[in-house]
């Protein structure tokens, strides 16, 4: 598939077997038309050199054509045309006859050679073309990299190039283990600039190539094309040839990405899916012997007859039991969320309200801790599930709580910043892991994932849930000066107008 390949490809004949096919295809002929050189015309001897010339021309190619041209004029000369044996002409007609003999032979050799060249060129086109189709049907049906890349070398290799994919990490960057400082250098740039770049040859065959994959989407990585010998150099015309081999493997590249990307996805969702409808149905069988076992050990904790060790014990079953009961409260409520069968009961209402509401409903729990609620002044009506919302902000502060020191106070502070209402719940703990806080959010994420503190990591993710099923949006940051920061976001909306009565006297 190089340069060289679309010369006409003769027989196996050495180069000076042909020349000598030559000279005596024209000997014969003079053999041939001696004998009756006082009967035969001149004109039709003149046809029958000719005739060798094209034959010549057709068979053995330009070199020996041209030869056999000249000679043929040089014979016909010397053993035809009177005086017989020697060059000399007495008729000066005779040179016009010479001239227009050697151009028509010229002319002759010229476009048959021409055409055979072009009969081959097309032929090679032809051939390039059909195993081009080979190549983009078994790229087609490639399952793995492994068996693009075997692809692309059984295409090439019967050329003398070999070829080598570099393709992009999971960082997204280009991998280029095993290559030289050069080599590296020219890969990526190739890959920064996504244009074609010739290398420098270390050894003693032609310069290699790097061409980008260019896929519809992205640069996917850059291929490498190396000439096995000096004598292929994939370059001139062929250039175009490799970025086309180039874009067909960068597009089958980008379809085994994205076939990856859709199996993983679809794994991921027939696992949420079963961890959805198991912890669904777990919760459901055990909220209820739950209950009870709660019901049961706070009458036993308050009854008065049972030493004070007996009542003590159960107080200390009433309240895991209480915790576990939540916690497949928070595991029901997350199936129910993921599932789209939570009916939103929107209310315009105030976050105050809310607010106090979570406090009240949390006031067992954070006894003595420091609390500072900061309101901004005529904060707006905002349309919310109260219900959900209170649900929001309990797991909130809860967390607050439970990550930072009982002296240190819990802040809540709701306020209005452009087209949206704020109500953000910080500590001054130990704040969120570094790196870490974009998955806090997602289930079974926790800040300590070793850490004693009770709980499974559904918290932010049910609040998440909450919020973005309200039209809004959730966010933590770590302080500069310690703790974490988590702020809901809900949009404002148009708030009805409330008419104020009018008094009577």
């Amino acid at each position: 598939m190089s340069d060289a390949s679309l010369e006409i490809v003769r027989p196996a004949l050495p180069k000076a077997a042909r020349y000598a096919l030559a000279i005596g295809a024209c000997a014969l002929v003079t053999l041939i038309t001696l004998p009756f050189r006082d009967m035969l015309d001149l004109a039709n001897a003149v046809m029958l050199f000719l005739l060798v010339v094209f034959l010549v021309a057709l068979k053995l190619g330009r070199g020996p054509a041209v030869l056999a041209a000249f000679l043929s004029v040089a014979l016909f000369d010397f053993f035809l045309v009177p005086p017989h044996f020697t060059f000399a002409v007495n008729d000066v007609l005779y040179l016009i006859t010479f001239a227009v003999m050697l151009a028509i032979g010229l002319l002759t050799t010229e476009l048959t050679a021409n055409l055979q060249e072009e009969a081959e060129r097309v032929r090679h086109h032809e051939q390039e073309t059909r195993d081009l189709y080979e190549l983009a049907r078994s790229l087609t049906g490639a399952a793995t990299l492994l068996q693009v890349t075997e692809a692309m070398q059984a295409y090439l290799v019967r050329s003398g190039f070999r070829a080598r994919l570099f393709l992009l990490d999971n960082a997204r960057k280009l991998d280029t283990q095993g290559c030289s400082v050069l080599e590296k250098q020219l890969l990526n740039l190739a890959m920064a600039n996504a244009e074609m770049v010739t290398g420098e040859s270390e050894t003693a065959s032609a310069p290699p190539l790097f061409l980008p994959l260019q896929a519809p989407m992205c640069v996917r990585g850059v291929m490498a094309v190396y000439p096995e010998t000096t004598t292929l150099s994939p370059s001139g015309n062929r250039r175009e040839f490799f970025m086309t081999l180039a874009s067909l493997i960068a597009i089958a590249v980008e379809r085994l990405h994205y076939v990856e990307v859709a199996q993983r996805t679809q794994i991921q969702m027939s696992a949420e899916k079963l961890r959805s409808s198991v912890l669904s149905t777990l919760s459901h069988d055990l909220r209820t012997p739950l209950t009870t076992l709660v019901g049961l050990a706070d009458t036993l904790a308050e009854t008065p007859e049972l030493p004070a060790s007996a009542r003590d014990n159960a107080s200390l079953i009433r309240d895991q039991s209480q915790s576990m009961c939540n916690l497949l409260t928070n595991l029901l409520d997350m199936a129910r969320l993921q599932s789209g069968k939570v009916t939103l009961r929107r209310e315009w209402q105030l976050f105050e309200d809310a607010i106090s509401a979570s406090l009240h409903l949390l006031k067992p729990s954070l006894g003595a801790r420091p609390l500072v609620v900061e309101l901004q002044k005529n904060l707006p009506l905002v349309e919310f599930d109260a219900v959900l919302i209170e649900r929001v902000l309990c797991n909130l502060i809860e967390n607050a709580a439970k990550y930072s020191g009982t002296t240190q106070p819990i802040e809540i502070r709701a306020f209005v910043e452009e087209s949206e209402a704020c109500i953000a719940v910080c500590d001054h703990g130990s704040g969120f892991p570094a790196g870490q806080i974009d998955h806090l959010f997602e289930l079974f994420e926790r800040g300590e994932a070793e850490s004693a503190k009770p709980g499974v990591g559904l918290g932010l993710a049910i609040c998440k849930a909450i919020v973005e099923a309200h039209g809004g949006r959730i966010h933590a940051v770590n302080q500069a000066t310690g703790g974490a920061c988590v702020t809901v976001r809900l949009p404002l909306g148009e708030a009805p107008v409330i008419e104020e009565e009018e008094e009577h006297g």
